[in-house]
């Protein structure tokens, strides 16, 4: 096996370019051009793979199924581009967002939250709690808990519904109205005093 692998990087020819550029061909058929500033760049054997390599740290791969895979060094990145269209970054935190040609974009958080934003202008939150949190294009949010409680935030008002159908409301104004589930209503004005009770 060893002597295998020594065979493969045995290099066949050197050529050394006027512009300084040489370039390396090896017996399995791999090329390696490596450029005055320190850049390199490996032309696999096939030519379906290419692998550069800068001077300052960040690698770029093209791979054989078209995905080009571009590293960034100085800030630990990765960033995947795909043929059709998706875009991939991961972060060193392990942050990853994904970014589709249509123009929504979904963010996976290092504590398995998940952020997706639409191109709409719509914007649903997924928390590990099983929370979940849309917020439309005008502002008005709906937050679903994971015990079954549903809270709605508009401009005219905030509203939180129970599992056992009661229904808070608290108008922009101040009133308040709770409709209870056995068919209750109680209305206070916006002082808190209590206007209805039946």
């Amino acid at each position: 096996h060893q002597e295998r692998r020594k065979r493969e990087d045995e290099m066949q020819e050197k050529v050394v370019y006027h512009d300084g550029k040489v370039e390396e061909v090896f017996s399995d058929g791999r090329r390696i051009l490596t450029f005055r500033n320190g850049t390199k760049k490996e032309i696999s054997a096939d030519k379906r793979m290419t692998t550069i390599s800068f001077s300052n740290g960040d690698v770029k791969k093209i791979m054989p199924d078209q995905r080009v895979i571009y590293y960034y060094a100085d800030a630990q990145t990765t960033h995947t581009a795909y043929p059709d269209g998706l875009k991939v970054l991961q972060f060193p935190n392990n942050q990853i967002e994904k970014h589709y040609p249509d123009g929504t974009q979904e963010i996976v958080f290092p504590d398995h939250t998940v952020k997706c934003l639409y191109s709409d202008g719509l914007k649903e939150t997924f928390f590990p709690d099983g929370t979940v949190v849309k917020v439309e294009k005008n502002g008005d949010k709906i937050v679903v808990f994971s015990d079954g409680q549903k809270e709605i935030h508009t401009a005219q008002f905030r509203r939180r519904e129970y599992p056992d159908g009661t229904v808070k409301t608290v108008f922009c104004n101040g009133r308040q109205e709770t409709k209870y589930s056995t068919g209750r209503v109680q209305i206070k004005d916006e002082e808190g005093n209590l206007i209805l009770d039946k």
